[in-house]
């Protein structure tokens, strides 16, 4: 079984295959596949519907749920990218594990790698400081513990044949993307930037990821997949923000408003619905995350590619703003 890495034109008759198109890194990395001659492949339960927004893909019906569908839509495929999420953080329990394991027997019976974004999840705190690809996984979370035992899943398949990769990366942010904490919580779409919201404790650092940067690593990976082991895992570094106050201070800078109030998250609140709110029973779950500095180290991404895909924070910043419709007179 070969994975050769053409580029360019050259990509014209390799299909992709996207789990989750219509998500923030889904979209990010069909986009950029694309661009790169790639036939894209996206399924989707209500395909039609999709097609006339995203014209550019070849749209396939099928729930990532159904092993029968995810089998059908990968016929062809050289790569299967798993970008499919659970909306709202609701039903982990029942629908993470199934569906990768969909994918996996797809991708066994076809041939393909498997290309999947990684969470911050599978940690826990006293590992939190410095985060290499292979720092344990001991994450006590329930969600944490669910793809902990994705990853294992994985890495399984690797042992019996199948390439996978995954690329770990910070909280995501990018324009066209509103199912994250910077589009949901640090700023209000739609709207011209009156404050910001810091969901972190006081001086605590934070790691965000943008999310056309993680799109260009991935595809850059897979453009050298011959290169590859069979389980390849990278992390990327993003934007550090050293003392959680760096984002806010790059929104004021693009918004030209030097003295935007940043504001606390109201924890309180959350924590008083959480009883009757799946959802916001699980945003508390993930409270940790904002209270102690999570750090993931790139080195093993930089010494293979040579550098990290890395957009200018104020420009990153800058195009999500203008995609969620915060930025005035743009």
């Amino acid at each position: 079984m070969t994975h050769s890495h053409d580029n360019g034109t050259e990509n014209g008759d390799r299909v992709a295959l996207l789990l989750g198109a219509t998500g923030g890194i889904g979209g990010a990395v069909a986009r950029k596949l694309h661009e790169r001659g790639y036939k894209v492949r996206a399924m989707h339960r209500n395909a039609r519907e999709q097609a006339r927004k995203a014209p550019e893909y070849d749209w396939v019906d099928g729930d990532a749920m159904v092993a029968a569908d995810v089998l059908n839509a990968a016929q062809g495929a050289v790569l299967i990218v798993h970008a499919v999420n659970p909306p709202g953080y609701r039903n982990w329990q029942t629908l993470v594990l199934p569906m990768i394991d969909n994918t996996i027997a797809a991708a066994e019976a076809t041939g393909a790698r498997i290309l999947m974004p990684g969470t911050i999840y599978n940690y826990a705190p006293e590992t939190f400081a410095s985060i290499n690809e292979d720092s344990p996984q001991l994450s006590t979370t329930r969600k944490g513990r669910i793809r902990v035992a994705l990853e294992e899943r994985l890495e399984g398949a690797a042992g019996r044949g199948t390439p996978v990769l995954i690329v770990r990366a910070g909280d995501f942010f990018g324009p066209g993307a509103g199912n994250n904490w910077f589009a949901q919580a640090v700023v209000k779409p739609g709207k011209p930037v009156r404050a910001v919201t810091n969901p972190a404790a006081p001086g605590v650092g934070h790691q965000w990821a943008y999310l056309p940067d993680v799109a260009e690593t991935m595809v850059r990976l897979v453009e050298r997949a011959d290169e590859l082991p069979v389980f390849a895992r990278f992390h990327m570094e993003g934007f550090w923000d050293h003392d959680g106050l760096q984002l806010a201070e790059a929104i004021r800078r693009v918004t030209g408003k030097p003295d935007l109030p940043v504001k606390g998250f109201p924890w309180w609140l959350v924590k008083l619905a959480a009883p009757f709110n799946e959802t916001f029973r699980e945003i508390m779950e993930m409270r940790y995350l904002w209270r102690e500095p999570l750090h993931l180290r790139n080195d093993r991404l930089v010494a293979f590619l040579g550098a990290e895909p890395h957009t200018p924070i104020d420009m990153a910043v800058a195009e999500t703003l203008t995609g969620l419709g915060c930025l005035e007179n743009r």
